[in-house]
Formats: structure tokens, C-alpha cells, sequence
């Protein structure tokens, strides 16, 4: 599994489509669609959440997971939106591109005023399967702790 596409893409051209990728991914993650953005991950796609949690392996799970967290988002009446800033990408010599940045969870319940949940860095593996960009590691870091 490597990254390089049938031409060679420039950084600029990397980068807009790893920020599209974003969009596209998290717009997913907070519309619940739990089963479409775990398809944004290879099959045996990683997500390391923050805290030393136990990794999440596979779409599968990733798709579980996601689809119970919204489910309690739902509950609570409470909305999340993901924001990622500061995205810097860098390209690897094995095809694979690794992407660092930050990122912000923010919280909004039904009727209240939106607050900050989680402020941390994520680091990311993609690869390029049939085309098309997958993620096949996430690893979070919260800011207020030494994970």
C-alpha cells in the first residue's frame, strides 16, 4: 500500500486533497454516519484514542464505536464538531504520507453555549488504496495530559 498516484502530486496538491479528506471524514464522524467514516480507514485501520485506552482495530469496530458515541451524544442532546488546524504533511520514503496536527472537539448541548471538550494532537498513517486515500493509523494525544 503506498500513497503514490498515477502522477506524481506536489505538495500543494497532497495537502488539498489530505484537507478535503478532513471535510469530508469528520462531516461524517459528526453526522453519526458511523459506517461511511470508518470507511475512510483500510480495513485494518488503527484509531489509538487518547488516555491509554485500548487501540481500536478494524472498520468494524471503528464503525461500533462511532455509531455508541453518537448514540450518546443523541441522548445527552449534545452536538460535537471536530475542527482540525495546523495541518502539516509530510510524505515518506515507504509511499506512506504522515500527517500531524491539532485538533479541537467542540460541544454544544441543545439550547446552551458551546464550550471546548477536547483540545489535543492526532497524528495520522495514510496510505492510497485503488486510488483513493485511507487512513490506516490515528493516534490522539490530549493536551492536558502526558499520553
Amino acid at each position: 500500500m503506498t500513497i503514490a498516484p498515477q502522477h506524481r502530486l506536489t505538495l500543494a496538491e497532497l495537502r488539498a486533497e489530505i484537507e478535503q479528506f478532513y471535510a469530508e471524514h469528520f462531516h461524517l464522524l459528526d453526522s453519526g454516519a458511523a459506517a461511511e467514516w470508518a470507511r475512510t480507514f483500510t480495513e485494518d485501520g488503527v484509531f489509538v484514542p487518547p488516555g491509554g485506552k485500548a487501540p481500536v482495530r478494524g472498520r468494524e469496530a471503528l464503525a461500533t464505536g462511532v455509531a455508541a458515541g453518537y448514540q450518546r451524544l443523541l441522548a445527552a442532546g449534545e452536538v460535537h464538531r471536530h475542527w482540525h488546524g495546523m495541518v502539516a504533511v509530510h510524505p515518506r520514503a515507504d509511499g506512506t504520507v504522515q500527517v500531524r496536527c491539532y485538533a479541537l472537539i467542540l460541544a454544544t448541548p441543545r439550547g446552551g453555549p458551546t464550550r471546548t471538550h477536547l483540545s489535543c494532537f492526532a497524528e495520522d498513517v495514510f496510505v492510497r488504496e485503488e486510488g483513493r486515500l485511507l487512513l490506516r493509523e490515528r493516534r490522539v494525544s490530549r493536551d492536558d495530559s502526558d499520553d
